[in-house]
């Protein structure tokens, strides 16, 4: 991962604005150190319909080797899957 480095000042509240340091992040934890250095911690957010995945280690083991498989050409193709489908979901 490339370091972007910038130097960041505040404006007349005190605020500042990171700019392309914030790309892709939806949410930061800022902590004050007892030295005055000031550490954000970015966040990106998940749909709680999935936050399940991330609560359940085993589910979330299992996904994660079945991604590394795919990406390694490990994978095959069940078939169609069009015989269980209910045609009147939206």
């Amino acid at each position: 991962m490339e370091m972007l480095v910038q130097q960041l000042r505040p404006d007349a509240k005190g605020r500042i604005t990171l700019g392309k340091l914030a790309q892709g992040i939806s949410s930061f934890r800022a902590r004050r150190l007892e030295d005055g250095n000031i550490i954000l911690e970015p966040f990106t957010e998940i749909p709680a319909r999935e936050a399940w995945l991330f609560k359940n280690a085993a589910a979330l083991g299992a996904v994660k080797k079945g991604l590394a498989q795919a990406a390694e050409g490990k994978s095959r193709s069940l078939g169609s899957f069009s015989q269980y489908a209910d045609e009147s979901i939206d």
